[in-house]
């Protein structure tokens, strides 16, 4: 029972909670498997405390993966075999291909069948039909019919008549388009088929599109969804698949009828990752808009905090209401994370009316937050000191605005992935025998997923990065029961300035895109070498010549105080 819906989405439509309907985890990646005598929910490091704290442990049991494989724990739990149902819609052709391998030479068989949980959900909501819109060409940047084209004639080079697409993002960012079928995530759910002659053919609920069909334009059809099946089934000929992101079931139905698959990445997720300049324009206009809306919070909170009659609900309601007060969000581009003290711990926290917190004098509070504008989307993380806290969480702070320093200033050779990075961003909690249990960056959209691929910088992101790729800087520190501690910018990736002397080679780096202090209280500068005061400080005389005239008078001298040089 995974997490993911036939889109593969991290976050997903009510109907497709399937995961948390049977186990009541509410995380946004991990799942379950469900034996005859006893059921493991997967979890990676981002939701071990989480997990404990939602299942009810008498009838699950919390699987530390990817430590645990699923192989090996079905192998354990059945060792004299059995069959294993999944839904060939939930689970990509990689994933079930994976797991045959890692099961072979057992007596376990994986056979597909229909969704064993929709039979016994019996109040399922019913699939989603949120509106799509146009996306303006001012935001975009290039048109669907160019974007299209492009994609048609990469087709052709391959000698490939057609691709399949089935991610909603890919969907909204080649037809310029966005939609309300997931929370957060302005996506619309549907199928599309490409053609090399770059017509395509949409397949939707029509309820959704509206008059929509004049922006499309007259070389792309729309169609009910009933009709996809047998649409691929018709294809013919030489059809990409994305074997990573596309549902099992497709491949099957393309088989059957006899279509040669050629497997290869989603023909948009390249493209839509290398933001034109218009894009990017439009994110460094966001980011400063979201960052005065941060300041003005931020200079509440320290004003507010330290009477100590506030909650983590509070913080997060008053959040959001800054950033309404910008009259331009569309949206939180997903739930805020407002941890304090040891709330703070748990990577991926969500309060609610259950766990909420009084935030303490003495702790530390962490917000990690983002919006959804029409010109792009932010992603921010703050951890900030109420009152006066310990040397062990200083020390840890430091080292971990040391890594996003790191990150900030790397110059990398053209051809290197995030995994190449990433140990940047973990040399001064290593070398204190520290670590933290998430990737370091993660892809983001524009006014699309907080999350977006393929980019990334982890040690299993080996993509490589390019000009216009946007993403996130965040390295942490998280001591359960006590405190949790993560800073984040978002960077866009740029050609690196040329270097008298240097050799004639192509070099990256990193364009910031966030400004807001970084808490100085929880500085321990003698920690500091000098280049790394140096940057901050740059970073907090940028951040105020910027953001100074956006906010109100009481943010603006609270922002002087922030911001001055250590």
């Amino acid at each position: 029972v995974p997490r993911s819906d036939a889109h593969q989405g991290e976050n997903v439509a009510a109907r497709d909670e399937r995961l948390c309907w049977l186990t009541s985890f509410t995380g946004s990646a991990g799942f379950c498997a469900a034996l005859l005598d006893r059921a493991g929910v997967f979890i990676d490091g981002r939701y071990r405390v989480q997990v404990v704290r939602e299942i009810a442990a008498d009838h699950f049991s919390a699987v530390h993966w990817p430590e645990v494989s699923l192989a090996d724990w079905l192998r354990e739990a059945l060792a004299a075999g059995g069959t294993i149902g999944f839904d060939p819609w939930l689970h990509t052709a990689k994933e079930i291909e994976k797991l045959r391998e890692d099961l072979a030479g057992s007596a376990i068989e994986m056979r597909a069948t229909d969704n064993l949980v929709d039979r016994i959900w019996e109040d399922q909501p019913p699939p989603p039909i949120g509106k799509i819109v146009a996306y303006p060409l001012e935001h975009a940047g290039q048109s669907s019919v160019d974007k299209r084209a492009v994609l048609a004639e990469g087709l052709r080079a391959a000698k490939q008549v057609a691709a399949v697409i089935t991610l909603p993002d890919s969907i909204a960012w080649l037809l310029n388009v966005r939609g309300s079928d997931v929370v957060r995530v302005p996506v619309p759910h549907g199928f599309l088929i490409l053609r090399d002659d770059a017509s395509a053919r949409l397949f939707v609920d029509p309820d959704k599109v509206g008059g929509l069909a004049g922006h499309l334009g007259g070389d792309l059809a729309l169609d009910e969804p009933g009709a996809f099946l047998p649409a691929l089934a018709a294809l013919g000929s030489v059809v990409r698949v994305d074997k990573a992101t596309a549902p099992l079931k497709i491949s099957e139905i393309l088989s059957a009828a006899g279509v040669k698959i050629d497997w290869g990445q989603d023909p948009c997720i390249l493209p839509k990752a290398r933001k034109n300049d218009v894009e990017i324009a439009g994110t460094v206009a966001a980011h400063l808009r979201d960052a005065a809306a941060m300041v003005e919070c931020l200079a509440w909170l320290d004003e507010e905090a330290p009477k100590g009659a506030l909650s983590e609900i509070d913080v997060v309601r008053r959040l959001e209401g800054f950033r309404r007060a910008t009259n331009a969000l569309l949206d939180i581009s997903f739930e805020t994370i407002c941890g304090a003290g040891p709330n703070a711990a748990i990577v991926h926290y969500r309060v609610d009316e259950a766990s909420n917190r009084a935030i303490k004098p003495g702790e530390l509070l962490l917000i990690d937050s983002g919006g959804q504008y029409i010109d792009g989307t932010t992603d921010i993380t703050r951890t900030v000191a109420v009152g006066a806290v310990g040397g062990d969480e200083r020390a840890a702070f430091t080292r971990v605005l040391q890594g996003m320093i790191a990150i900030s200033r790397v110059r990398w050779p053209k051809g290197l992935a995030g995994r190449d990075l990433d140990a940047l961003a973990r040399q001064a909690l290593w070398a204190a025998g520290q670590d933290y249990d998430h990737g370091t960056g993660h892809g983001v959209g524009t006014y699309l997923s907080v999350h977006e691929g393929p980019q990334g910088i982890s040690r299993r992101s080996d993509v490589a990065l390019e000009p216009g790729m946007i993403l996130s800087n965040e390295p942490g520190y998280y001591r359960p029961g006590s405190f949790g501690i993560r800073t984040e910018n978002l960077l866009v990736v740029r050609k690196a300035a040329q270097i008298d002397g240097a050799d004639a080679r192509d070099m990256l780096s990193f364009q910031t895109l966030t400004f807001v202090p970084v808490d100085r209280r929880l500085i321990d500068v003698g920690m500091l070498n000098a280049d790394e005061r140096a940057w901050i400080n740059a970073y907090h005389s940028v951040v105020h010549d910027k953001i100074a005239p956006r906010v109100c008078e009481a943010a603006r001298q609270w922002l002087a105080l922030a911001v001055a040089p250590i």
